[in-house]
């Protein structure tokens, strides 16, 4: 039976979670597709792709990423304290904003909201974070 190797089309169901158990994505859900991605090409987090490797279809396995094959480390001097009236209206603490940069658009999570000021975090909001998945090969090409 052929193993998923670099280079190689794979398409998988999987639940990705928090350590503490809670579910932040799923193919899984009514109405969502598997994912398909090409291995190599950096479509995928790192330790998503290591994960998949030498998995055949039909396998199911659950893996654990640590943060730094996943989104990163957190990163403190990401978040930026700015003034509200440089906001587009009214913000709350966990809503994310788009801002264009000189190397494209980034997104930003509203961490804190004081008397004058949002502070902003550039960070991805799964930076820093341990992630667990559930993978089940469905096709590999």
């Amino acid at each position: 039976m052929k193993k998923i190797q670099n280079g190689d089309t794979v398409t998988v169901h999987y639940t990705g979670r928090l350590e503490d158990g809670t579910v932040f994505d799923s193919s899984m859900v009514e109405g969502r597709e598997p994912l398909t991605a090409t291995l190599g090409q950096g479509q995928l987090i790192p330790g998503f792709e290591s994960g998949l490797m030498e998995m055949s279809v039909g396998d199911k396995k659950e893996i654990r990423i640590e943060s730094k094959d996943a989104y990163g480390e957190y990163i403190p001097n990401m978040e930026q304290e700015v003034p509200m009236e440089n906001l587009p209206g009214e913000v709350s603490v966990g809503m994310q904003l788009q801002a264009q940069t000189e190397m494209g658009p980034i997104i930003l999570t509203v961490k804190d909201i004081r008397e004058n000021t949002v502070v902003l975090d550039a960070n991805h909001p799964l930076a820093g974070k341990n992630l667990v998945f559930d993978l089940e090969v469905l096709e590999i090409n």
